[in-house]
């Protein structure tokens, strides 16, 4: 059943989009550049590898576009690639939409973790697809020799095998994937730029979508939630138990290879060089943990308060330029317009973002 797209108020970003987004990794560079320092030689190889061929990749990017017709909304039309450990997107066909479940795990991984992407902005949120116009859902995986990463390209999903070493395959977490599509829904609504605030909003905002993907996934209300993306795509010897932490920035790794997990989860701690763009991986950690304050603060399952008022912010009301001040302002007015001045949703979101140091 087709469903039309509802609104709070007059959309004030500029949706002149379809913007191109840049290549959006989900692996912070500062991670691979700390393995690259202080790994053994395979180790440093494998991290040099993958941070020039993403410099590659930033530099020449495909402007095809995506030009199937797209499926009716509720229904979706997924295809998994398979790059055989080269570089030539998107490769060859390893699964259609359809199909029976296949004999590689990863290619399965790819289909069950953007179905459920699918689902959650389709069912919760009444979003046909990542455009909102029911865009195949393309991915790639076996991408390269031990590629340490997931990205978006903005056409499509591409993912690493990882070097078995420090990090497992990049389809084994649903949050990564659903992180990794989520730049997409981003490229066509908010279109936040990506450096500085509005990338690290750009990337909280992947983390957020991506933590409810698989809260809702595993049926886990915001209490019983672990707030960690990419758990499970540490390698046991590494010490971490993933790449990010919502609920506590900056404690998701403390590794002799991969260094200190850098994310602050306070305004006071923020990060302003130059690296990652800004710190778009690093400051990330501020947006997600007012996310986790407001959304635990509510109550029940994440996505069905705190993630709709993230998600209207997305949609309607962010522009590209957007910094944590101004998202802060406008996730608290869409709180009040959904629940009333006073309410509970709207108290637990001022405060987030009041814990976090935003607001003073």
């Amino acid at each position: 059943m087709a469903r039309k797209r509802k609104k709070l108020a007059t959309s004030n970003c500029d949706h002149s989009l379809n913007t191109r987004c840049p290549i959006c990794c989900v692996l912070p560079p500062h991670i691979l550049e700390n393995v690259a320092v202080n790994g053994n030689d395979l180790q440093r190889r494998w991290a040099f590898h993958t941070l020039n061929l993403s410099a590659q990749l930033r530099g020449r990017r495909d402007i095809a576009g995506n030009i199937f017709l797209a499926p009716s909304p509720g229904q979706k039309q997924r295809t998994v690639y398979d790059a055989k450990n080269g570089y030539q997107l998107p490769g060859v066909i390893a699964w259609n939409e359809g199909d029976p479940p296949s004999n590689d795990v990863a290619v399965n991984e790819a289909v069950n973790a953007a179905g459920a992407t699918y689902d959650l902005f389709y069912e919760i949120f009444e979003r046909n697809s990542i455009d909102d116009k029911g865009l195949r859902l393309d991915s790639t995986v076996h991408y390269g020799v031990k590629y340490e990463n997931a990205f978006w390209n903005g056409d499509q999903m591409v993912y690493g095998d990882g070097d078995g070493e420090l990090f497992d395959r990049f389809t084994k977490c649903i949050d990564v994937i659903a992180h990794e599509l989520t730049h997409g829904v981003t490229q066509y609504e908010a279109g936040l730029q990506y450096s500085g605030e509005s990338g690290a909003l750009n990337e909280s905002f992947s983390d957020v979508f991506g933590a409810l993907v698989k809260q809702r996934f595993k049926n886990q209300t915001a209490e019983e939630a672990d707030w960690i993306i990419g758990e499970g795509l540490l390698m046991p010897k590494v010490k971490g138990i993933g790449i990010r932490s919502m609920k506590e920035p900056g404690t998701a790794y403390d590794d002799p290879v991969l260094g200190k997990d850098p994310q602050p989860g306070h305004v006071k701690d923020q990060y302003f060089g130059w690296s990652d763009n800004g710190g778009v991986h690093i400051n990330s950690g501020i947006p997600n943990r007012a996310f986790y304050l407001a959304a635990t603060a509510m109550g029940g399952y994440a996505w069905e308060k705190a993630g709709k008022i993230w998600y209207i912010a997305l949609r309607d009301r962010l522009r590209s330029k957007a910094n944590f001040q101004q998202a802060a302002d406008i996730t608290v007015q869409i709180a009040k317009e959904l629940y009333g001045e006073g309410s509970t949703e709207h108290q637990a979101v001022n405060q987030a973002w009041q814990k976090v140091g935003v607001f003073s």
